[in-house]
């Protein structure tokens, strides 16, 4: 098979307690579903020589591609705030891909049959939950929002046992790798130090090689993380992203997006929002976001202690020093994106009170939180609840002396039109299981350009009718 795959496994070059060598499943009856052609010329991949039967057998681990090695990789994390040995249960890494840009991939298989680290499980994917996140990875990357993403789904022809019987899928995921929070803490449970020494090192060549000829990498390497964490959770901020599932084993050390099972996109403003079937007491509601964030890096900076000073007091303290600045990096990262979705430029005393009015009136009458920063970029009827707010908006805007176009320009790039509103993407999903895509695909497409403003797309704008019924996300196992 011809595919331009290049396959370069340096992950594997790590000790064996990291991973676990295993071949996909094979399948009965592999049909491809979608495949996702722009990301696939980004890759530098080339699939024209293969015919849909190919693609479909490519796809679902049939056929593997030259130079791939499989692996399932062992990682720990704490779930809703409790530490457990976990692994790749349902998931195999084929291998790392090098574009002809020499970036390098991992690409993943998700849904591909059980591994020693499966737990239980049955290794497997439904159908839905994989086309889920193949809509909101493919969303994220088109928001400029740091992701994971999605190559290709494919079903098995074989049906899978939730709650109902489903049919089965496999993903193909695309991640600048699967390092995981969790993956330092798994080691630092074998108190194995030299393989956390390796696993650093490692983490720095791939990730962050600016500090790999630093003698002390392990103090420079959390502060880039938490960077990292930081502008991606201020991104989520910025357009309304739930998560669901903070986990740190879902927290990758390259700060990208990962894991779209229970996500979903908030409709009206409230930071206590909460979409989770798993989340009862609101952990990782909208608004615990950033907490959660710090949370998971304290974990973090106590995996990786034996490297952030020989001295174990130093260490803490170097540690805890880092840790504690998170807060005021955060906040000064969320002002800034505030302010760029309100067209403010210049630095005023009361703006931090400004946003902070908005916010509280945005909750208090429960508006839309996507719609209203467009209403006021188009100077659209504004809702009566906001009269009082929008006089001041203007006020501040017009003391900054810019032009509306400059103003214009900021707020367009930091308040989308379209985000995959949540009723959106179940109505797709539900067309799907019946066999009809095009609902998928119109959606997929309307979210290619999420910040441009198309008089066709205004279907994908409005948020759900309100009703009684609360809207829950599942994780799909």
């Amino acid at each position: 098979m011809k595919t331009n795959f290049k396959f370069d496994n340096s992950y594997t070059q790590l000790t064996s307690m990291m991973m676990s060598k295993i071949m996909p499943v094979k399948v009965k009856l592999p049909k491809l579903v979608l495949l996702n052609h722009n990301l696939a010329k980004q890759l530098g991949l080339d699939f024209s020589s293969l015919d849909e039967k190919q693609l479909a057998e490519l796809f679902t681990g049939n056929t593997l591609p030259e130079g791939a090695n499989p692996i399932a990789q062992a990682y720990a994390g704490h779930q809703f705030g409790h530490l457990a040995i976990l692994g790749d249960g349902r998931a195999i890494v084929l291998g790392e891909h090098i574009t002809p840009n020499k970036q390098r991939y991992d690409i993943q298989f998700k849904g591909s049959g059980r591994t020693p680290y499966s737990r239980g499980g049955d290794g497997k994917a439904a159908l839905g939950p994989m086309l889920r996140e193949y809509i909101i990875s493919e969303a994220m990357h088109h928001l400029n929002i740091r992701t994971t993403r999605s190559l290709a789904v494919a079903t098995t022809g074989e049906n899978v046992m939730r709650e109902t019987v489903l049919p089965g899928a496999i993903l193909t995921r695309v991640a600048e790798s699967h390092i995981r929070v969790g993956t330092f803490e798994y080691v630092a449970i074998k108190r194995d130090l030299q393989t956390l020494k390796k696993l650093l090192q490692y983490s720095v060549e791939r990730h962050y090689p600016e500090i790999k000829d630093l003698d002390k990498q392990a103090p420079e390497f959390l502060k880039l993380v938490m960077e990292r964490q930081i502008d991606l959770i201020t991104d989520w901020m910025r357009v309304g992203f739930i998560h669901g599932v903070m986990n740190t084993d879902n927290m990758l050390i390259s700060g990208e997006s990962i894991d779209f099972g229970p996500c979903a996109f908030m409709d009206y403003y409230n930071p206590k929002t909460v979409f989770s079937s798993i989340d009862h007491h609101g952990r990782y509601a909208f608004g615990n976001q950033p907490s959660i964030a710090q949370w998971n890096l304290a974990r973090l900076a106590d995996a990786i202690l034996p490297l952030l000073h020989e001295d174990q007091n130093k260490a803490i303290e170097v540690g805890e020093e880092i840790i504690h600045s998170f807060k005021e990096k955060y906040e000064i990262k969320f002002h800034e994106m505030m302010k760029r979705k309100l067209g403010l430029i210049t630095d005023e005393n009361d703006d931090v009170i400004l946003i902070q009015e908005l916010l509280d009136t945005m909750e208090k009458n429960n508006l839309d939180y996507t719609n209203t920063f467009r209403d006021f970029m188009h100077g659209k009827s504004i809702n009566d609840n906001l009269k009082k707010f929008h006089d001041k908006w203007k006020i501040r805007i017009d003391k900054q002396n810019r032009s509306h176009e400059e103003i214009l320009s900021i707020m367009k790039n930091a308040n989308p039109v379209i985000i995959p509103r949540n009723h959106k993407v179940e109505e797709s999903l539900k067309e799907a299981h019946k066999g009809n895509l095009v609902s998928l695909n119109n959606l997929i497409n309307a979210l290619k350009e999420p910040y441009i403003e198309r008089s066709d797309l205004t279907l994908y704008q409005q948020p759900a009718h309100k009703t009684d019924k609360k809207y829950k996300t599942f994780c799909g196992t």
